[in-house]
C-alpha cells in the first residue's frame, strides 16, 4: 500500500506523520531534526510514495540529505501550505501541521518549490553577511553623529575621510572623546570586514561565467550579478523569462472578485535582496549611465509619463526578464 508523509520541521526536533492512500494515520512521531533520523523513521514504515516538507531555514539541508538517502522528498511553499493547514485544523500544533502536510502529500494539492544548491546558498550567505556589516557600519556612523551633535560638532553627511576628519574634533572633549574613539575602533573593524566581503564577491564573480555574462549589462555590478545568479540557480526551472519578474515580486498585485477588480502596487514577493539590487541597477541606468540604448530610452519614456519611481520599478522588472534570458541562452547583453 502507498504511504505518504508530512514533516513539520523545527530546529531541535521535528514531527513526522505518515498516512496511507485512504488518508488514515499510520504513524506519528517526534524525531531529531536530522536527515538520518527522519529517513530511519520513514524506512520503518515502508517505502514512501511522497514526503512533503515546508520551506524554512533548515529545509535546504534536510531536503538535500533526505534526497541523497533515497527519500522522495518534495519541498512546498510555506505560505500556500499555511492557508491549507489553517482550513484543516482549528488548533495550530506541530502534530496537526505534520498531519496536514501528510494529507497534502497524499492529495497533491501543493505548489512545489525549487531547493537551491549549496553553492547558491554560499553566495547568498556572503551577500547577507556583507549587507548586515554595512547596516552595522551605518548605525555606528549615525550614533557618532548623534553624540557629536550634543556638543555642537556636526560631522555632516558621507562616510569618507572628511567625515573622519570632522569626528576627530570630538577626541579632545572629556567623555565624548573616549566614546567616539571606541566607536571608531569598532567602525574600522567593520570597514575591514566589508572590504574582505567585497573581495570575496569579486572572486566569486570572476570565477562564474554567469556573473561575467550578467555584468555585460550596464548598471549591473558584482553584487547584483552574483545575487541574481544565486537566486535563479537553475535558469531552466522558469518556462518563460517574464516569470522572473513575478518571482522577484516586481509585478503589480491584483485582486478580482465579482465586480471588484483592482490592480495595486508590486507584490514584493520572493528575494527582497535581489529586488533591491535590481531597483538600484535600474536607478543606475536611468541616472548615471551616459550610454544611450533601447532599454534606457524605453524607461525614460515611462519616467516622462508616470514618474521616475515607477520607471525604476518597470526597468527593474525588465532587467530581471532580460538577465534570466541571458542565463538561459548563455548570451551577452546587446544594447
Amino acid at each position: 500500500m502507498k504511504h505518504y508523509a508530512g514533516i513539520d520541521l523545527s530546529m531541535e526536533t521535528s514531527h513526522v506523520c505518515i498516512v496511507d492512500a485512504e488518508g488514515r494515520k499510520v504513524a506519528a512521531q517526534c524525531v531529531e531534526s536530522t536527515p538520518e533520523a527522519i529517513a530511519a523513521l520513514l524506512e520503518r514504515h515502508g517505502p514512501m510514495e511522497r514526503v512533503v516538507i515546508e520551506t524554512g531555514r533548515m529545509t535546504p539541508w534536510v531536503a538535500r540529505g533526505l534526497h541523497e538517502l533515497g527519500v522522495a522528498i518534495v519541498c512546498i511553499d510555506a505560505r500556500q501550505a499555511h492557508q491549507s493547514l489553517k482550513a484543516m485544523k482549528a488548533n495550530k500544533t506541530d502534530p496537526h501541521d505534520a498531519a496536514g502536510l501528510a494529507q497534502l502529500a497524499r492529495t497533491g494539492f501543493y505548489k512545489e518549490v525549487h531547493v537551491k544548491s549549496p553553492t547558491s546558498h554560499g553566495v547568498r550567505s556572503v551577500i547577507t553577511a556583507r549587507t548586515h556589516l554595512v547596516e552595522a557600519r551605518v548605525r555606528l556612523d549615525n550614533t557618532i553623529r548623534g553624540l557629536c551633535a550634543t556638543f555642537g560638532i556636526r560631522p555632516g553627511a558621507g562616510q569618507g575621510e572628511r567625515f573622519l576628519a570632522r569626528v576627530q574634533a570630538a577626541v579632545a572633549i572629556p567623555g565624548l572623546g573616549e566614546a567616539v574613539a571606541s566607536l571608531l575602533r569598532a567602525r574600522t573593524g567593520l570597514v575591514d570586514e566589508i572590504r574582505r566581503m567585497d573581495r570575496e564577491l569579486k572572486a566569486i564573480s570572476i570565477a562564474s561565467p554567469a556573473c561575467q555574462a550578467l555584468m555585460s549589462m550596464p548598471g549591473v555590478g558584482v553584487q547584483t550579478s552574483a545575487a541574481f545568479a544565486a537566486a535563479v540557480d537553475e535558469a531552466g526551472r522558469f518556462k518563460r523569462s517574464r516569470t522572473a519578474g513575478a518571482y522577484f515580486g516586481l509585478v503589480p498585485r491584483r485582486h478580482q472578485s465579482g465586480e471588484l477588480d483592482w490592480t495595486g502596487r508590486i507584490t514584493k514577493q520572493g528575494d527582497g535582496t535581489v529586488r533591491k539590487l535590481l531597483y538600484e541597477a535600474a536607478n543606475s541606468i536611468l541616472t548615471r549611465t551616459r550610454q544611450t540604448f533601447t532599454l534606457k530610452t524605453w524607461a525614460l519614456k515611462i519616467a516622462k509619463r508616470r514618474g521616475l519611481k515607477k520607471a525604476r520599478v518597470a526597468l527593474a522588472r525588465r532587467l530581471a526578464v532580460i538577465m534570466h534570458a541571458m542565463l538561459r541562452d548563455g548570451t551577452l547583453f546587446e544594447a
